[in-house]
């Protein structure tokens, strides 16, 4: 191996020095300039002391002749670097290692949340697999500076994980929201498929964007009302509120010949966009009554539908957990999901 941790290198692309912190494979080092870690391929950095011997070269040459002040022409000043707001991003550098038959192969994958903008944010991570929270994290993140989260072992992935983001500022805006939540579904195939674009580009890292700007905040538009105006409108609890909704159901049954008498003549789209949009209905009566839980029966079938489903409750923070187990009145057709409040 030519570098080891600790060993001081240049960045040959922009003459900066800095030193290894960590070895990822046999082509790839985590490198630290100025305080900023982020990885590299050894090709692209090399040992400071060819530079350093250049500089020390040039300065044993002989000394020229002096020059008066007057004589010297002022250089023109050089314009500061300007940092350029790029958004928030997740970065996923993969470990590879050699398996039986000499071929590299992924092992796992460092998560690093990396901040090309000005401003600071704290932050909320979940990794979601499976309806249960795998890995939590809160901190801050400061102004173009990265923050390493933690490893996920690429097989992880089979199991579609999702990756749970809600940011909020460290020096507060009155015109900025007060937080914003974002996440990432990420399947095996997908990575994969990253992974091998990667190779070909010869670059150090799968990248996602979490977002662009930070948001605005929305105010509320409607016009402040007096207090002899305000008498005209009708002003409920909470609980006086829901006697005002339709009641929820414990059960919801989304077999086509339930919802629709004229089934037969629509396509698989049309059909799945109709059950999920049932779905969604009797959900989100059952938050608004603050119901503990909810069967949801959708049959077997391709799983289509099921995968759906599955894939909207990993992303509610409302759902405790879910659970799709054979029931001797559904069979393996229904999912019975838990609320919490």
């Amino acid at each position: 191996m030519k570098y080891q941790v600790g060993d001081e290198i240049v960045v040959l692309h922009t003459n900066e020095e800095g030193r290894v912190t960590e070895i990822i494979n046999d082509k790839m080092v985590m490198i630290e300039v100025r305080g900023v870690k982020f990885p590299s391929y050894m090709d692209q950095i090399d040992f400071p002391y060819f530079k350093r011997f250049t500089q020390n070269k040039a300065i044993l040459q002989p000394k020229k002749e002096k020059k008066f002040v007057e004589d010297v022409h002022k250089e023109k000043s050089k314009p500061s670097e300007v940092k350029v707001a790029e958004g928030v991003w997740l970065s996923l550098i993969p470990k590879f290692a050699t398996d039986d038959f000499g071929d590299e192969m992924v092992e796992l994958f460092k998560l690093h949340l990396v901040n090309k903008t000005p401003r600071g944010y704290k932050f909320i991570y979940e990794q979601q697999a499976l309806g249960d929270i795998a890995f939590e994290l809160t901190n801050e993140i400061t102004g173009y500076h990265d923050f390493y989260l933690h490893d996920i072992k690429f097989s992880d992935f089979n199991d579609n994980p999702i990756l749970f983001f809600e940011f909020s500022l460290l020096t507060p805006d009155k015109k900025k929201a007060d937080y914003f939540e974002t996440s990432l579904k990420l399947k095996g195939k997908q990575i994969f498929q990253r992974v091998e674009e990667m190779k070909q580009k010869n670059e150090p890292t799968v990248t996602f964007k979490l977002f662009e700007n930070y948001p605005d905040k929305t105010f509320d538009t409607k016009p402040k009302l007096s207090p002899y105006a305000a008498n005209e409108y009708a002003v409920y609890e909470a609980k006086q509120a829901r006697k005002n909704l339709e009641p929820a159901r414990s059960v919801i049954d989304l077999h086509m010949e339930k919802l629709s008498d004229n089934w037969q003549h629509m396509s698989n789209f049309e059909i799945l966009t109709l059950q999920l949009k049932e779905f969604e209905k009797w959900y989100n009566l059952s938050v608004a009554h603050r119901q503990e839980n909810l069967i949801v029966i959708h049959g077997v079938g391709s799983g289509k539908l099921r995968d759906e489903i599955h894939d909207i409750l990993k992303s509610k923070k409302e759902v405790r957990f879910f659970i799709n187990q054979y029931d001797h009145r559904f069979g393996y057709g229904a999912t019975e999901i838990f609320f919490q409040y």
